[in-house]
């Protein structure tokens, strides 16, 4: 179902964008041609096609670069406080503010 100017305008609307009539109609075309290679492949039957990690695995056998999981802390203390406009014993020094 191809979208209408009318719908264009809506979307603009809500999007706050000011579009000329040149910018409407070529915004127009650009979704209305995207849902058209969405029918296409939406037609395609893909019944009993096994869904790939990796969009290459279909070609050669594909490593997954995944690393090993173990649970670590990071070190974001002294990352923080690198940031900071003063600091101490691994704390943030701030003006006293209550007398």
């Amino acid at each position: 179902m191809p979208l209408q100017t009318s719908d264009i305008d809506r979307i603009a609307e809500l999007a706050r964008l000011r579009l000329s009539e040149a910018e409407r109609d070529a915004m127009l075309r650009q979704i209305n041609a995207f849902f058209t290679i969405v029918e296409r492949m939406r037609a395609v039957d893909t019944s009993g096609v096994e869904p790939l990690a990796h969009p290459l695995s279909a070609l050669r056998e594909q490593p997954l670069p995944l690393r090993d999981d173990v649970a670590r802390q990071p070190d974001i203390r002294s990352a923080a406080l690198a940031n900071a406009p003063s600091a101490r014993d691994g704390l943030f020094l701030v003006p006293r503010v209550v007398e």
